[in-house]
């Protein structure tokens, strides 16, 4: 029994099943009654699991979430668990809103946990600009680039987010459109939502396209409610477009769905693109078009540098993994 095979149980999330087991707030109490219970049922070794809480003081590695509601995250999280079983070394999963800021949680659970080593799952430069001199003990950051920051202790493995940006709206220049809109996070929360947002505008210079930054670039959280959000927000705004690029796929099927409540069709009315290649998106009618992180790679890779600088105190390095275009149905050629 995985935490996926209880994820699959219960009907619940694998973060959702992660906080829960861990102890972790953002979870209703009947959500982590009923884990807790199936978890008790099918034999998942709580027991196991309690003493990794009990052992998190000079043995663990934090994993720090930026975002409750990320599926890219959250399916990172589960490689990681994988990957990290059958060692002696507990992760301790802590999952913050979004807006909140990250390095400074770090440092209170660094007092707290005295981990071996940290993976912060997103990030901001802000932040560790002005904190991350607190933390002694060696990171990874995961998605974005630390290479511009002054840190030895502070690795990265990420991906080139404003080249992958430029890609999907080629894509869809490539395919005739010329009416844009590019829903993405709030830019001043997120690096990764600022890089995406700037490889947008380089295409759309690139190509002569006009783009209103106030009027065609509409802010969200990445979360499925607020991709919809978003949506209806730019439709109700008056803007003609015939094609969305959302900077997350949770945010993508999020108005792939208003588009529907609209009485609009993907791709015929509206092409969409979205971002990160979750699982999900194979399933979604259309199948969503998407730049795809690798995200096993991802897990893998980070854990395993990590691992590395923890056992040999090794200088900070910086790895860039490829993102692929995956088309599929959610975007066609038009004119």
């Amino acid at each position: 029994m995985t935490i996926k095979d209880l994820a699959a149980q219960t009907g619940y999330s694998v973060g959702t099943i992660s906080r829960a087991l861990n102890n972790q707030p953002n979870v209703s109490e009947k959500a982590r009654a009923s884990i807790l219970r199936a978890a008790a049922e099918s034999g998942f070794q709580l027991n196991a699991n309690a003493k990794q809480l009990k052992q998190q003081h000079g043995n663990t590695i934090l994993v720090v979430v930026k975002g409750t509601s990320n599926e890219l995250f959250s399916s990172m999280v589960e490689q990681l668990q994988a990957h990290i079983a059958g060692t002696d070394i507990p992760l301790y999963v802590d999952y913050m809103d979004e807006v909140d800021n990250e390095v400074r949680r770090a440092v209170q659970l660094c007092v707290e946990k005295k981990p071996l080593g940290i993976l912060f799952l997103g990030g901001n430069r802000e932040n560790f600009l002005a904190d991350f001199d607190k933390i002694r003990c060696p990171a990874v950051l995961v998605t974005n680039d630390a290479s511009g920051l002054p840190f030895p202790n502070l690795s990265s493995v990420s991906l080139d987010n404003a080249q992958a940006a430029n890609m999907a709206i080629e894509h869809l220049i490539s395919l005739g459109h010329k009416k844009i809109v590019v829903i993405g996070g709030h830019r001043i929360f997120s690096d990764t939502t600022e890089l995406r947002v700037q490889g947008c505008l380089k295409a759309f210079r690139d190509h002569g396209i006009a783009f209103d930054e106030d009027l065609d670039y509409e802010p969200s959280r990445f979360s499925f409610a607020e991709g919809y959000r978003a949506a209806k927000d730019l439709l109700a705004r008056g803007r003609e477009f015939t094609g969305i690029f959302a900077i997350s796929d949770v945010i993508a099927i999020g108005a792939i769905r208003a588009l529907k409540d609209a009485g609009l069709r993907v791709p015929e009315d509206v092409s969409v693109v979205g971002f990160d290649g979750l699982t999900i998106g194979e399933y979604t009618i259309p199948k969503l078009t998407t730049i795809a992180q690798p995200i096993e790679d991802l897990a893998q890779r980070s854990l395993q540098l990590l691992r590395e600088n923890i056992e040999s105190k090794k200088a900070a390095r910086y790895e860039t993994v490829p993102v692929t275009l995956e088309c599929r149905e959610s975007a066609r050629a038009i004119g």
